[in-house]
């Protein structure tokens, strides 16, 4: 029997795969459509449509209907004013403290935080700090808001592949995050000092939309490492951008600045707790 190679290697196979569902989340609905099939989908994942701030018929595209905002007061925000509130809804896959350099992608597999921030100077500023990643479902809210206030002094865009970011995959693919598309947000905040809410594609997921970068959406397309400064005054709560279909966030702070709370495989929605100022 003649066993032949394959005709693609697993990074092509899923980035085909990748571009097949991001063409089919843009891709127009008809108005009659709309409905049924948002309502079928929500069923599907869990989604909660009681949260949604357009009619389902508003949303022209299955991406449109998947980075949907909530309706106003869907998600009260904390109301202790020291609180670090966490940015998206998700379930936490990792917690715990930057040590020499590397975070915990899961159970036995580690990474450094240079190769996800790309930025050798601010991941040895922020070694020893407090981090956590938050994995974005189907099912949930998908656009990311600031933990705390302060303000957005640079983005860092580091093209990349699109691998599932599932826990199951985390657990068998080495430096996931770090391989990845990916934006690097940094915050500089009069509470924790600056931190860095790391924005991580996924399967489907690129063209990460960033609230104060209204051509970021194309960035994907050019294919090349980009720096943005900005001064952008951030409240709590205020959107930084966001997703389409599951992804995750990584946050890392200075030390010493914030105590992150929470256990692994907990769910967490935008607005709650995540922890507190130090």
């Amino acid at each position: 029997m003649e066993f032949r190679k394959p005709l693609l290697s697993p990074a092509a196979s899923f980035a085909g795969w990748s571009t097949l569902i991001g063409l089919g989340a843009r891709a127009w609905v008809p108005h009659p459509l709309r409905a049924p099939a948002y309502r079928a989908f929500a069923r599907w994942v869990g989604a909660d449509l009681g949260e949604v701030e357009l009619e389902l018929g508003a949303y022209d595209t299955f991406g449109d209907f998947f980075a949907r905002k909530l309706r106003p007061g869907a998600r009260p925000l904390a109301e202790d004013e020291a609180a670090v509130i966490a940015p998206c809804d998700g379930t936490i896959a990792a917690l715990g403290r930057v040590t020499h350099g590397t975070l915990v992608q899961a159970k036995g597999l580690n990474y450094r935080l240079a190769d996800l921030v790309v930025d050798e100077a601010m991941a040895e500023h922020l070694d020893g700090g407090s981090y956590t990643t938050i994995y974005l479902s189907p099912r949930d809210y998908h656009r990311v808001h600031a933990p705390t206030g302060g303000r957005v002094i640079a983005y860092d865009y580091v093209p990349g592949e699109l691998w599932p970011v599932k826990p199951k995959y985390a657990t068998t693919r080495e430096g996931l995050f770090t391989h990845n598309e990916r934006v690097v947000i940094w915050i500089d905040s009069p509470q924790v000092g600056r931190f860095a809410v790391v924005m991580v594609g996924a399967t489907g997921v690129g063209n990460i939309r960033l609230a104060h970068a209204e051509d970021s959406v194309n960035w994907r397309h050019a294919g090349e490492r980009r720096r943005i400064e900005l001064d952008e005054p951030l409240a709590r709560g205020d959107e930084l951008g966001a997703f389409r279909l599951g992804s995750t966030v990584v946050l890392v702070f200075e030390p010493g600045a914030a105590r992150l709370v929470g256990d692994i495989g907990a769910s967490v929605r935008f607005g709650e707790v995540l922890g507190e100022v130090a």
